[in-house]
């Protein structure tokens, strides 16, 4: 007599991970209360977050596979967490949370179906690198993809703009389309509609959500062929289009001129399009006027407000220019003489001379006075700036080409130099000083020790990383810059 093994039953795992104020939790309840509906036996737990970013806050369910009524005066046994490997699915509003549980164990090659939104919310770490600091999405896409049973990614946040919207609503509906846990479309509908708050734009979300992953799975083998790689982007052509809508044509076809320079280095020619085309649409007053008026930033800020269609929304920006922004456009003899005599105000004893504005961009007076600002583009190419600029560009060009007439994998890493001119006001400044000063004192050396510098400046701010570079191969240290020394009087604290 033979005996078949039977396996035994145990509750199907979910986990979900949200940042504050996602609504993790009304997606929790709305879980289990569809269980209830659907008659399932089910039990949640939650686990809060340390900090916003350092933790998402856990909830964690369990729900019986089968109805309470084909096990009668038999109840589960639930745990309060989860375990190592022991998730059926894990749901998470966030990329690099996903890949968090990942790393801690959660998910399972064989067990654990993932739903994850691809968007972004950079963590502190991410934002204080000097450069890029972003983590590889990539990478953490693979990661993903390699340790989980299925991954269904898709960009949840905007699915909740769409709908206008929480997140929750749309990782309810994901979740429901997933097919994890044994409950129809209606009764999780049905849990929603119990909640008596913001239904609709929740069902929008859900069905939203619902969709694009029953698509998913319906089209897998097409997903994942669309999922793979995508080819090179065009570099110089998008660099191109950059500079011509900075400037105009003419400084356009100057970018292609300084291009063809270095049509017999391809490589180098290549991370050049990128570098150059940053450095030649260089930020000013009157590009930072068209951005605040591009027709993109304000329907951006009607979805972050979000701001029905009949709803007016009042826009209010903060200005502060200084004698740098206005003698940027002004002839070289008339910006120097404002600067000079915003130095002796310095030396002196006060402060930069500066412009506080607050302009109101929703205003018609405030949309003219940015226009007009934006109109002074034809300004640019008599400003002292845009003279000084391009001298500075020629200069790395030049050093460029030298570098790699002498070794092309030189002439590379001065190329990639280019990173280091980036943001505005100091930080600008800065980048600029520490390119400068690789140029003049590394270009003749190897591409090694050009490469070491330039890793070295990227690593801080304050260039102590760079100064301890330049001294470990020998070079000259960057010259000191002037910064004023001011003594304040202590007003004396009245006897008691």
């Amino acid at each position: 007599m033979s005996t078949a093994q039977v396996t035994p039953m145990r509750p199907t795992c979910v986990l979900i991970c949200a940042l504050g104020g996602e609504g993790g939790g009304v997606l929790a309840e709305w879980l289990y209360g569809a269980a209830v509906r659907a008659g399932h036996a089910a039990q949640s737990t939650s686990v809060p977050g340390v900090a916003q970013r350092t933790g998402a806050t856990t909830y964690y369910i369990e729900v019986w596979p089968q109805p309470a009524s084909t096990h009668p005066g038999r109840r589960p046994v639930f745990s309060l967490n989860p375990v190592p490997g022991g998730v059926d699915l894990l749901v998470s509003s966030e990329l690099l949370e996903t890949a968090r549980q990942v790393a801690n164990g959660m998910v399972s090659a064989d067990r654990t179906v993932v739903i994850s939104s691809t968007a972004r919310t950079l963590t502190t770490a991410e934002k204080m690198q000097p450069t890029d600091g972003r983590a590889d999405t990539g990478a953490l896409v693979a990661a993903l993809q390699r340790h989980a049973k299925q991954a269904e990614l898709l960009d949840l946040a905007a699915l909740a703009q769409q709908a206008g919207t929480v997140i929750s609503a749309v990782m309810l509906g994901a979740i429901a389309a997933s097919g994890v846990l044994p409950f129809a479309r209606g009764v999780y509908e049905d849990t929603i509609r119990a909640g008596g708050k913001g239904v609709e734009p929740s069902l929008r979300g859900f069905a939203l959500a619902f969709d694009a992953v029953t698509r998913q799975r319906e089209q897998r083998t097409a997903v994942e062929a669309a999922l793979q790689p995508a080819p090179a982007p065009d570099l110089r052509a998008l660099g191109r289009a950059r500079v011509a809508s900075y400037q105009d044509e003419a400084y356009a076809r100057l970018y292609d001129e300084r291009l063809d320079r270095f049509a017999a280095w391809p490589a180098v020619q290549q991370e050049l399009a990128r570098w150059l085309a940053l450095w030649m649409a260089f930020d000013d007053i009157v590009r930072v006027a068209a951005l605040k008026l591009a027709a993109s930033r304000q329907a951006r800020v009607r979805r972050e407000v979000k701001a029905g269609d009949d709803e007016i929304v009042k826009l209010y920006d903060h200005f502060k220019p200084g004698v740098p922004e206005f003698a940027a456009l002004l002839p070289e003899r008339l910006a120097a003489r404002l600067q000079a005599w915003d130095r002796r105000r310095v030396a002196a004893g006060r402060d930069p001379w500066a412009l506080p504005l607050k302009v109101g961009t929703h205003t018609l007076r405030g949309a003219l006075a940015l226009r007009f600002v934006a109109g002074l583009k034809g300004w640019r190419r008599r400003g002292q700036r845009f003279a000084r600029e391009q001298a500075l560009i020629e200069r790395w060009l030049a050093a460029v080409q030298a570098g790699a007439q002498r070794d092309p994998a030189l002439g590379l890493e001065l190329a990639l130099c280019g990173r280091l001119i980036k943001g505005y006001g100091s930080t600008n400044e800065r980048g600029q000083a520490s390119l400068l000063h690789i140029v003049d004192v590394l270009a003749t050396r190897d591409a090694a020790t050009v490469r070491a510098a330039r890793e070295a400046a990227l690593a801080d701010d304050a260039g102590r990383a760079l100064d301890a570079t330049l001294a470990a191969h020998g070079a000259p240290p960057r010259p000191p810059r002037e910064q004023p020394v001011r003594f304040y009087r202590r007003k004396p604290v009245p006897a008691r």
